[in-house]
């Protein structure tokens, strides 16, 4: 069955190797913990109101400065471990996150007060806590969790690209490498905008349960590397020059138009939520339903769709399963059939979400002049 996936190269490892591979994450998660407490951070509002204080939450926040110093210990092979072992462990590496996920969620779950949700499962699966930090607010879980899986994203993509030149050498896939460069210009990317965040679904919505630590540190850091599982074992697909510059320049264009979609909305999203009134790029003019104290956008990208980041994300993920080469080979397409099932869903509890928050009369107004959920004239 393992050769028929096309995986047998994650269980070459020898038994000490395994277990080493086993407790990679907590060494990790534990190193980021401390990187993250020690080194300086800017502090800033987010979007979400402290019930306590009733004024918008603290984050201090050090992302990028974290992801530069951990790509520079990967780089140079700081720690003694070789380039491909996050990539070679993988498989290990999952099996002892989801545990290490499990043990954090049950922490996270039964320290915070019984919320609405009365069944046990239920409550470690959504979380009771919206929000949890450590030493006065110097460490929030949630950001931390995304330094963690946004970091570690681009060094398993990196990872797994040496791995692959390892075996193909000159017969390497090109696609592989632009692939890893795809994930951490995503992860850099990101970090620049670190603060646009705090404006986002995960931070606004989600509690601290095993869903988003699961999905942050193993799903977010390992498996959205899924579709390299498979096409690291693959070489160069073999196509002539002129289809080879139109495969790998066309594939890249498709993912910077779904990169500048997704980016261009959050942005938006961001600017009105800080300054309703300003122009976005000085250009595009804020229309928005007053909902009693709140405000609901629908101009520039928000007119087009009400989930149009959504539709950056799944150009992106098509780019991802087009760069390798391999058009008909399932692994390619993992990642995209992921991103399309998880903000299919996403998208349906934010819509429930918005017409609680403003009310399902403002919603409704809303939905007839943004008819379309995601992708514009079709859905």
């Amino acid at each position: 069955m393992i050769e028929l996936l096309g995986i047998g190269h994650f269980f070459e490892l020898t038994r000490s190797e395994a277990i080493m591979g086993f407790f990679t994450p907590l060494i990790v998660y534990a190193v980021f913990f401390l990187v993250q407490l020690i080194l300086p951070g800017r502090r800033v509002p987010g979007y979400v109101i402290n019930p306590e204080t009733g004024k918008p939450r603290n984050y201090r926040l050090n992302g990028m400065l974290v992801f530069l110093i951990m790509l520079i210990v990967w780089a140079f092979e700081l720690t003694g471990m070789p380039h491909d072992w996050f990539f070679r462990s993988s498989i290990y590496a999952v099996a002892g996150g989801t545990v290490f996920a499990i043990i954090f969620t049950i922490i996270a779950t039964f320290t915070q007060p019984e919320g609405k949700v009365k069944s046990r499962f239920l409550a470690c699966w959504f979380g009771r806590a919206q929000e949890i930090s450590f030493f006065n607010e110097r460490i929030d879980v949630k950001m931390y969790m995304y330094v963690v899986g946004g970091s570690m994203l681009s060094l398993n993509a990196l990872s797994g690209a040496v791995y692959h030149y390892q075996v193909f050498g000159e017969n390497a896939n090109p696609g592989v490498f632009i692939y890893a460069g795809f994930f951490t210009f995503y992860i850099l990317d990101y970090f620049v905008f670190e603060r646009v965040q705090l404006y986002t679904y995960d931070l606004i919505h989600e509690n601290v349960g095993f869903k988003l630590i699961w999905g942050c540190l193993v799903v977010y850091g390992w498996l959205f590397i899924l579709p390299l599982w498979g096409m690291a074992a693959y070489p160069n697909p073999g196509f002539s020059p002129a289809w080879t510059n139109f495969w790998l320049i066309g594939t890249s264009a498709l993912f910077l138009l779904g990169w500048s979609i997704s980016r261009g909305a959050n942005l938006q999203k961001y600017t009105f939520k800080r300054w309703p009134e300003r122009k976005f790029l000085g250009l595009i003019e804020p229309k928005y339903i007053q909902a009693g104290d709140r405000k609901i956008l629908y101009s520039g990208l928000w007119g087009v769709a009400r989930h149009l980041n959504y539709m950056g994300e799944g150009f992106l993920s098509l780019s991802i399963a087009l760069i390798f080469g391999y058009f008909t080979n399932f692994w390619a397409w993992t990642y995209l059939l992921f991103i399309v099932s998880m903000f299919s869903y996403r998208q349906l509890d934010d819509d429930r979400h918005c017409a609680e928050k403003y009310g399902t009369k403002k919603w409704a107004e809303y939905q007839e002049k943004v008819k379309y959920r995601i992708v514009p004239g079709i859905y």
